[in-house]
């Protein structure tokens, strides 16, 4: 709207004339003489004699509006003008004031104009300040979401920020606010919430209803038996003619493969004063050492074996309650793995009464009345670990957060820097806590439950890449005694300053404990030095560097659990998750780049020893396992698409490597199911969960992105039978094994008849016979 109330815009009307120019006078402009009108009326109009002396006379009008007022005032002065405080002619484009002195002459908005852009502008402003506030939201602390929610109710804001933090106030606010876009420009992959992925800040199940719904309790969004258990869900409501099931929709258990619910009786009688024959325990003592410490070093292997062969030597030793346990948890867990094996001796003890002994001496009645020490942590330790390895994955998954409760009571969660414990002593304390981590991540991604410790209240440095004999060696001492030699070394070691990592380069700052990676910024030293460092020292492929990158890995997992699968993450945008999972595939390509060439998995490589394939095979697993949970939310996001919502380019392509990353852990299991390769190679305590891991994500993919008689379809039909096979000839040892066959075969018989299969083609090997 012109500023002249009104007037006639010439841009607008260009049929009007400016009259001004065709009359060289300032008419009607105050302060200025009004002229005599015989000077501007031509000869032949005068009036002649007799004619009326006021006869009326033409007079042009100046087209060109003034603002003038009778007082003599112009309505509005320009800018010039106002500022050297001078008359006005208010003329425009230019007043006569700045015409004469031969400068610009502009005009200001009126007040109330002003006024108007000011509000429109701070509107825009405040409107751009709530998107980037509701984009960062999710991201603060407790006291600042605290202080922005303690600021809006003090402005008066009517569309409160959703919560992140179930203690913070306005607790109405945890309603799903998805159908609120934030930028309505965005595509659907953009502004999508982030419920597609699976992802809930709820529950649907009553886990106190009955004795197996509390066997088996909560399952969180990141273990396969919620994916199983959606996608059976979900083939069931659309089939079109369902098995006929009761009114009463079946709960998660209905997918539980695991023993929580069978009986577990811990005898009472047993006798606390009977041991193996010193033959007989020496070949459980070495198996447990073989077959689990290097990748479980709960405890010191000199220490122990010291006080081992101390006890059985010596007739008059009297150890004490908890180290007792801790030998026949020794004994039980080494049991367990003999009779996978096949190499169970008639005259030994079964695993449960070793177990029950241990249980008696220091776990029943004793662990949450004591105060713990280190062997009680260690105990406790091994419980869970007996626990996980028959199956007994709730109770195990209890256990380890009394025992990570119990290490934080010791202080194993920081770095020691006392000088009553030697250098040793440290080493073997940092390694329990870390053995304890490594239990607990496993735990959670079978489980779907929360980690048990905050890695933000971490500072134990990460475990020396060097054997326990290496320990008085003067370099490794001076590496360990070192903190600034320790922290450049692990900077070289696990840092990607030495090569570029897959796509974006990004920096793999994430991938230690925060302890360690302060230090690793705080003390850095000239590449050469740390390369000489190391060199100096020695360093070869050995067990302890294969649990170096395992903790290392199971950082990254654990960071990825914690931003993709926590409730909070339903208040992510779908781009803000995409590009999170990006991210973290990105880096755990970073890590398998660094990996030694003894470890690496990936390429074959023609030096690599049969001496470190049980440590390849556990790289292996542990890192397909970190990509199927990396990923997985993207191949859930195409079980609730449709065509008018489809996913975008990127979470097609996390999508297809989940897939790839399923693939390539079952390739490693050899063509012909072999229970002895299985458990004499592979992780064995946790194997059946890495097998479903992939089992699920093929049958989900099957189902959902796969069109019948495609080469991609008979790919995926000859991994998850290869699946099947192993589970069918697992299920003749180990009753969990034998469930999950049944899981897979149910859901196969029920809907898979259209890709060609045939439940009464495959029956398990036998039955599960307990010893």
């Amino acid at each position: 709207m012109n500023a002249n109330f009104g007037a006639p815009s010439y841009s607008e009307h260009p049929e009007l004339v400016d009259e001004s120019a065709l009359f060289n006078i300032d008419w009607a402009v105050p302060n200025y003489a009004v002229p005599s009108s015989r000077a501007t009326i031509p000869e032949d109009s005068l009036t002649a004699p007799g004619d009326r002396v006021n006869a009326k006379v033409a007079i042009p009008r100046n087209a060109q509006r003034t603002n003038w007022t009778a007082s003599g005032r112009v309505s509005r002065a320009c800018e010039n003008c106002r500022d050297q405080k001078a008359k006005c002619s208010g003329h425009r484009p230019v007043c006569h004031r700045c015409r004469d002195a031969g400068v610009g002459c502009s005009y200001g908005d009126r007040k109330k104009e002003k006024m108007a852009k000011q509000l429109n502008d701070l509107t825009s402003q405040v409107n751009t300040l709530e998107s980037l506030l509701r984009d960062i939201y999710p991201r603060l602390d407790v006291s600042s979401s605290q202080l922005v929610d303690q600021t809006l109710k003090e402005m008066g804001s009517r569309t409160p920020l959703p919560q992140t933090n179930p203690f913070a106030p306005n607790l109405s606010t945890l309603l799903p606010s998805h159908t609120q876009q934030v930028n309505p420009h965005l595509s659907f992959t953009d502004t999508s919430p982030a419920f597609p992925f699976g992802i809930a800040d709820y529950t649907e199940e009553d886990y106190n209803r009955d004795d197996k719904v509390q066997a088996m309790g909560f399952v969180g969004e990141h273990s396969e038996m919620a994916w199983l258990y959606r996608l059976k869900r979900d083939l069931d409501q659309d089939s079109s003619s369902p098995i006929k099931e009761s009114a009463e929709r079946p709960t998660i258990s209905s997918v539980n493969y695991f023993q929580d619910d069978s009986d577990f009786p811990v005898l009472d009688s047993v006798d606390l004063t009977r041991w193996p024959p010193q033959h007989l325990a020496d070949t459980l003592v070495d198996a447990y050492f073989h077959a689990v410490h290097p990748a479980f070093p709960i405890f010191g292997k000199a220490t122990f074996l010291n006080q081992y062969r101390s006890f059985y030597s010596n007739p008059n030793s009297r150890p004490g309650k908890r180290w007792l346990a801790l030998l026949n948890l020794v004994f039980a867990i080494a049991t367990r793995h003999s009779l996978l094996t096949d190499q169970l001796r008639p005259d030994q003890d079964d695993h449960q009464t070793f177990f029950a002994r241990a249980w008696s001496l220091s776990i029943g009645k004793v662990a949450l009345l004591d105060h713990p020490d280190l062997q009680q942590v260690q105990v406790e330790g091994l419980a869970a670990f007996y626990l996980l390895s028959i199956g007994q994955v709730n109770r195990s998954w209890r256990i380890i957060g009394i025992a990570i409760r119990s290490a934080v009571t010791m202080g194993l969660n920081l770095r020691s820097e006392s000088e009553s414990v030697p250098h040793f002593s440290k080493e073997v304390r940092y390694r329990l806590w870390w053995a304890l981590f490594m239990l607990d991540t496993v735990l959670s991604e079978m489980t779907g439950r929360p980690l048990s410790m905050g890695e933000i209240f971490c500072t134990t440095p990460l475990p020396v890449p060097f054997g326990e004999e290496d320990f008085w060696d003067d370099r490794v001492v001076q590496l360990i005694t070192s903190q600034e030699t320790r922290g450049a070394f692990f900077t070289s070691l696990l840092s990607d300053s030495t090569s570029t990592p897959p796509q974006d380069g990004a920096s793999r700052k994430n991938l230690v404990p925060l302890g360690s990676s302060q230090t690793k910024r705080e003390l850095r030293t000239p590449q050469a030095m740390v390369e000489s460092q190391i060199h100096s020292t020695g360093l070869a492929p050995n067990t302890s560097l294969y649990f170096l990158y395992a903790v290392d890995l199971a950082h990254l997992l654990r960071e990825a659990i914690n931003i993709l699968y926590a409730p909070r993450a339903t208040r992510m945008s779908c781009r803000e998750i995409e590009t999170t999972i990006s991210t973290f595939n990105d880096h755990a390509d970073a890590w398998l780049s660094h990996l030694p060439a003894e470890f690496h998995f990936a390429t074959p490589n023609a030096n690599a020893t049969q001496r470190f394939a049980h440590q390849r095979a556990s790289l292996a697993l542990r890192f397909y396992a970190t990509k199927l949970i990396i990923t997985q939310p993207s191949l859930r996001l195409y079980q609730s698409s449709t065509e008018s919502k489809s996913p975008g380019a990127t979470c097609d392509n996390m999508a297809t490597i989940c897939v790839q990353a399923a693939c390539q852990m079952l390739d490693l299991l050899p063509e012909e199911a072999d229970s002895s390769w299985l458990y004499g190679i592979a992780p064995w305590w946790c194997i059946l969960h890495n097998i479903m891991q992939s089992t699920t994500i093929l049958l989900v993919e099957l189902f959902t992105r796969t069109h019948l008689g495609t080469l991609k379809a008979t790919s995926l039909i000859q991994r998850v039978q290869k699946a099947t096979r192993w589970l069918s000839e697992m299920s003749a040892k180990d009753p969990s094994s034998q469930r999950a066959w049944l899981v897979c075969m149910d859901i196969l018989s029920r809907h898979g008849s259209k890709f060609g299969f045939n439940a009464e083609r495959l029956e398990p090997s036998s039955a599960y016979v307990q010893s």
